[in-house]
């Protein structure tokens, strides 16, 4: 009798411990640190201080926008103001008549794609070889590769354009695509990703008989979806807003022509329309932002574990 007493007090007692260990963890924030008044001042601070500069990056954005709705004559109106006398929505629509804006937003989609689809699988491969397979030389050569990125962009412009030449690329969509697809930047990046996996599931893989390439594509790939779309925004975007290359190695700028070079034919001898320019350059930033917010949740976990986030 006293032993089935003594099983109920303990088992009583153990809910009011669990009732009371419930009843603190109600009171405190998800990081664990007591929801005391002090710390929800510091919050409430810290989302106004972010909301704050959130809104200063924004102020040039707005700027753009509204200013895409003036009427030409009004842009540089002083003093300056956000608005102008109408709101011209057609600006956008005349964007498309003044030249062949499909063509361009068509040509930039088709380069911007395919050369991040090629980074992709570069990068991937080749970060991989260098992070996890083992052969000799394997540390020099990735020095060596990497000693590219301090080698600035225009210097390699004329070596490139005789490249281009010599395989009679130019004015084509191979010359758009390929000579930036083996970049070291997307290497380096997956590489030191990679380096970060544990290497007991590579190990338990070669256990069950896999090899390096069943390996790469069954275990370390699906493991590193954040730190690929990470690479995948900003090849996206250097792709996007490229614009020194497609205007040397293009000729007909209406057949294929992208969009940062579709934004320069709004200046002309006839002067400059500012309204269709700023409207333009709106519309070029819609697939740009749309694909930054589809991919924020991995692009946070992404740039925090890879090798930009301090790894």
């Amino acid at each position: 009798m006293s032993t089935e007493l003594l099983v109920a007090e303990t088992s009583t007692s153990a809910l009011l411990t669990g009732d009371a260990a419930s009843s603190r963890r109600s009171r405190r924030r998800p990081g664990g640190a007591p929801q005391t008044a002090g710390g929800r001042i510091r919050l409430a601070i810290r989302h106004v201080v972010m909301y704050a500069a959130a809104l200063i990056f924004m102020i040039p954005l707005i700027y753009a926008f509204f200013s895409a709705l003036k009427p030409n004559g009004e842009m540089f109106s002083m003093p300056p103001s956000l608005f102008g006398s109408e709101i011209k929505w057609s600006n956008f629509a005349e964007v498309f008549e003044y030249g062949p804006f499909w063509t361009y937003i068509g040509n930039s989609l088709l380069v911007a794609v395919l050369g991040t689809l090629v980074v992709l699988v570069v990068s991937t491969t080749a970060g991989y070889a260098f992070g996890r397979l083992r052969w000799k030389g394997r540390d020099l050569v990735f020095v060596a590769f990497l000693a590219t990125l301090m080698v600035p962009a225009e210097v390699l412009v004329i070596p490139m354009f005789q490249v281009m030449q010599w395989f009679q690329w130019v004015n084509t969509y191979q010359a758009l695509i390929l000579p930036f697809a083996f970049g070291a930047f997307g290497t380096f990046l997956m590489r030191q990703f990679f380096r970060g996996i544990p290497f007991e599931l590579e190990e338990a893989a070669r256990v069950d008989g896999a090899g390096p390439v069943r390996t790469f594509l069954r275990i370390i790939l699906p493991l590193s979806k954040s730190a690929v779309a990470v690479l995948a925004v900003f090849t996206f975007l250097s792709f996007w807003n490229s614009y020194l290359w497609p205007l040397i190695v293009t000729v007909d700028y209406d057949t294929l022509g992208t969009l940062p070079i579709g934004l320069a034919t709004f200046s002309g001898l006839t002067g400059t329309r500012w309204d269709l320019q700023m409207a333009a350059a709106i519309i070029s930033m819609i697939p740009t932002t749309l694909l930054v917010i589809i991919l924020q949740k991995h692009l946070v976990k992404g740039i925090a574990m890879a090798g930009l986030g301090g790894r």
